[in-house]
């Protein structure tokens, strides 16, 4: 079985008869989703929070009761995938182009469950690109102040196709190529923070309760922070 195949269908045995979730996007989540389709069929009652507009229509698709994040307090598990875990269990979120409900989501959970393949796990963020998330006026203008503050060694607006990739909430993204693996997560976010016209960045830092890998060779890990 894929490695991201098992690490989802192994998260669905986490959602308790009655719960209200909050339900990631990317390509692990699908599989998640699929098993927990299987489970709705079956009988098993909850209802999903998604973090994005893909997620929506694919929970839809099978029948998931979908509820928006505005109806309720606090949610008791997030499940969502990560493009880089390093061993603290800080994270690169992104990948998919939902960072700020992915980071929304995750703040309002009690408890943050990462499921992803092997490959995800580095001993230092900074491999896969960090993505900013950023408002459409004046992204030009932010895109070379990073690149000015020699943060980066590269930074990239997103595109789709031929044209330029839009966010659910109508931003853009600009991917960040650093130049150095991240020895403290920390400093970096709370620099770009100061930057004007960014909305959100990709940097989860210290969010994440618990990591379920799927190897290769079948195996399952849980990994708590």
């Amino acid at each position: 079985m894929d490695p991201k195949e098992s690490a989802g269908r192994a998260a669905a045995a986490r959602v308790e008869p009655g719960m209200t979730l909050g339900l990631g996007t990317g390509s692990t989540v699908r599989w998640l989703i699929e098993e927990l389709a299987t489970r709705h069929s079956q009988g098993l009652s909850f209802t999903v929070v998604p973090t994005s507009r893909q997620t929506a229509e694919l929970a839809a698709e099978y029948n998931i009761p979908l509820t928006d994040i505005n109806t309720i307090e606090k949610l008791p598990l997030t499940i969502d995938g990560a493009d880089e875990i390093d061993p603290s269990g800080h994270l690169i979120k992104g990948g998919g182009g939902a960072l700020l409900r992915e980071k929304i989501v995750a703040a309002a959970s009690d408890y943050l469950l990462i499921i992803a393949d092997e490959k995800k796990l580095v001993p230092a963020l900074g491999q896969f690109p960090l993505p900013i998330e950023v408002i459409p006026f004046g992204h030009r203008q932010v895109q070379d102040q990073l690149l000015w503050s020699g943060l980066f060694a590269q930074v990239v607006l997103r595109q789709a196709g031929e044209r330029t990739f839009i966010t659910d909430q109508g931003h853009y993204i600009l991917d960040c190529k650093v130049q150095r693996p991240l020895s403290n997560p920390y400093q970096l976010e709370n620099q770009l923070r100061s930057i004007t016209g960014i909305v959100e960045t990709g940097l989860f830092i210290e969010m994440a309760d618990e990591a379920l890998i799927g190897y290769t060779d079948g195996r399952i890990e849980h990994i708590f922070f």
